[in-house]
């Protein structure tokens, strides 16, 4: 018997060893890097879509979108979420759009009055990524921190699918 707990010890603290190891190796432990930046946010070209996550209208969007970044070097996908769903039956609105300077096709342009805004720059694989309401509080923390006023405004910038930026709107 007591062989048994023992080789269920070894096997369970083996198990949190390598599941650590390999949450490590992902990018789990990458900080959130955070800055201040004092200039206006890129204009943005996209279309807003509200509904729920599964419409197939919302993966039109973003296929219509990658597009467009394939035709603009440089550019990037972004999205702005204003209501985020709990599930996947809930009702969602999003804007998903590219960075450029002026009005594209018939897609929506947004422009930003902010004056500055703080990016938090996460790194690592889509798995071990921060949630969103993790990287808001560290940006909200933050911007208290060092008197700072934020407008509730969050955009998502995918550089990559290993890196994320997450720009937040200063008032």
């Amino acid at each position: 018997m007591k062989k048994r707990v023992l080789y269920g010890l070894i096997f369970l603290v083996l198990v949190a060893v390598l599941g650590y190891w390999g949450f490590d190796r992902l990018g789990g432990n990458n900080p959130i890097i955070i800055e201040l930046v004092n200039s206006k946010p890129e204009s943005l070209a996209g279309r807003t879509f509200e509904g729920i996550p599964q419409d197939e209208k919302l993966a039109n969007y973003f296929e219509e979108i990658q597009t467009q970044k394939g035709l603009k070097p440089g550019t990037y996908l972004h999205t702005i979420y204003e209501v985020e769903p709990a599930g996947k039956l809930d009702t969602m609105k999003v804007f998903v759009g590219i960075n450029q300077a002026v009005p594209l096709n018939d897609f929506e342009f947004k422009t930003f009055d902010a004056n500055g805004y703080l990016i938090a720059k996460i790194s690592g694989s889509r798995w071990v990524m921060p949630g969103p309401d993790t990287i808001k509080e560290k940006l909200e923390t933050y911007a208290q921190e060092n008197g700072l006023e934020l407008n509730g405004i969050f955009i998502d910038k995918i550089i990559s699918e290993e890196e994320v930026h997450v720009l937040a709107l200063l008032k």
